[in-house]
């Protein structure tokens, strides 16, 4: 079992995923360090700052298949850096005297912050493609279910008649608000850094601004306009948008936890037989999906502050911040995608109880269409005083029991201004879902580009 759960083999899917463990591995972290050198070897040469056959030599040594994970490590502990062991280990699989010129004119945080980058574009391409997939399934679910009525809810209480489309159309939107968030924040986020020890690229004199652009043309990545090697305001905006995009995802898991309570069992995550919900009360179909969803995104929204406060950094240079952001940018990407990965299982095979949405919309035997028999006599008696007189008769039936529409029939005040029929037809909850689908419409007319 691991120290901590996303490398859990008992654990880990439940907090990470396989294509995230290896976008933020040891091995990938340093395949992305030698990556930043090997491309800053290759413009060097371009620009003819470092001999061919070392640029090249660098360029073809700079695996991570080369280089010692364990003596790697043993040397980070015994020198406390964790480049230049790096460094080290390079000259070392080197021929000759090429090693010499690896790093040239850079700084341990330009490689490593570069390499980060690096990362988090990977991880945003796999969280992107997840979140496509996700709002396709919510989509789906909004134009399927565009006109079946349910209840409600507000304050925990039963409402207003809605349809699960209207509801499901609602998500869809604030997935389409999350995803524009993430590819809007690429041009402030994939930006490298090479700006040497201070951030002013003294050591490679006239020739460092030409360095610094070619290396980040080479490497994809945006040029800044200054270093931010204490600027840490685009890795504090990451971190938000990430707990912003799981926390829509543990938004759609929390509802529907809430609605496949067993008494509104209006909705239920995927079950299959084997799928064990006690283990002393055979029963039970609880949703472990959703509940787990929900708790990946309190812990991803408990990184944020973290985040924020790496924004106050010392001087030029803050190992504080860095080190701190070690630990949780690739914590944040494991459980983002995860959450996301598993509302895809959950929205593609949801179960939607169609005939308890039905039934809980006659629970309260006509109270939920309290607004329209309102609006009903406020034509008459105008709205504050059809407001106090259907309170009144809602108040009596919910205390004594019995159907609105009978305590409305024999009301004196009511019965004098609507017949039976007009009753009837306010009472009934599928004719007052108001634009409910023309809402739904508009959300499906929009999309992801």
């Amino acid at each position: 079992m691991g120290a901590y759960v996303i490398d859990s083999v008992l654990f880990r899917d439940q907090f990470g995923t396989d294509r995230m463990r290896e976008i933020f591995s040891d091995e990938s972290t340093v395949q992305r360090w030698l990556d930043v050198e090997a491309a800053l070897a290759k413009v060097q040469v371009e620009l003819g700052i470092i001999p061919k056959e070392a640029g090249e030599e660098i360029q073809r040594k700079s695996k991570v298949d080369n280089i010692d994970l364990p003596e790697l490590k043993r040397e980070m502990d015994r020198t406390a850096h964790p480049i230049v062991p790096l460094l080290r280990a390079m000259k070392k699989a080197c021929e000759g005297e090429t090693g010499e010129f690896i790093h040239w004119g850079a700084t341990t945080q330009d490689i490593m912050d570069t390499g980060t980058i690096l990362q988090v574009k990977d991880g945003l391409d796999e969280i992107e493609g997840a979140y496509r997939q996700l709002y396709d399934n919510v989509r789906t679910l909004a134009q399927t279910y565009r006109d079946q009525v349910m209840v409600g809810r507000s304050h925990g209480q039963h409402a207003l008649p809605i349809t699960f489309g209207f509801k499901a159309a609602g998500w869809a939107e604030e997935l389409r608000r999350n995803f524009a968030r993430l590819k809007q924040m690429r041009e402030r986020v994939l930006v490298g850094q090479f700006s040497g020890a201070v951030g002013t690229l003294a050591a490679l004199g006239d020739q460092g601004l030409n360095v610094q652009r070619r290396l980040f043309d080479e490497l994809g990545l945006s040029c800044p306009s200054i270093t931010w090697h204490t600027s840490r305001d685009n890795i504090a905006e990451l971190i938000c948008v990430l707990a912003i995009a799981c926390g829509t995802a543990g938004k759609i898991a929390h509802e529907i936890f809430s609605l496949q309570k067993t008494d509104i069992a209006e909705l239920e995550e995927p079950f299959a037989p084997g799928k064990v919900g006690s283990s002393t009360m055979p029963h039970k179909r609880n949703p472990p999906i959703c509940e787990g969803v929900i708790a990946l995104t309190r812990l991803v929204r408990t990184t944020v502050p973290l985040a924020i406060e790496a924004i106050v950094a010392d001087h030029e240079r803050d190992k504080v911040v860095l080190q701190t952001e070690r630990e949780f940018i690739g914590k944040v990407f494991n459980m983002t995608h995860a959450a996301v990965k598993k509302m895809i299982f959950v929205t593609g095979g949801l179960s939607v109880r169609t005939e308890n949405m039905e039934k809980n919309l006659f629970a309260q035997n006509g109270l939920l269409m309290s607004e329209a028999v309102m609006m009903g006599l406020s034509d008459t008696l105008g709205r504050q005083e059809a407001h106090d007189i259907v309170y009144r008769i809602c108040m009596e039936v919910f205390e004594k029991g019995g159907s609105l529409k009978d305590a409305l029939l024999q009301d004196a005040d009511v019965s004098a201004r609507l017949k039976e029929a007009d009753i009837e037809r306010m009472l009934e909850p599928h004719g007052y879902v108001g634009h409910a689908g023309d809402f739904v419409d508009q959300v499906l007319a929009n999309s992801l580009e």
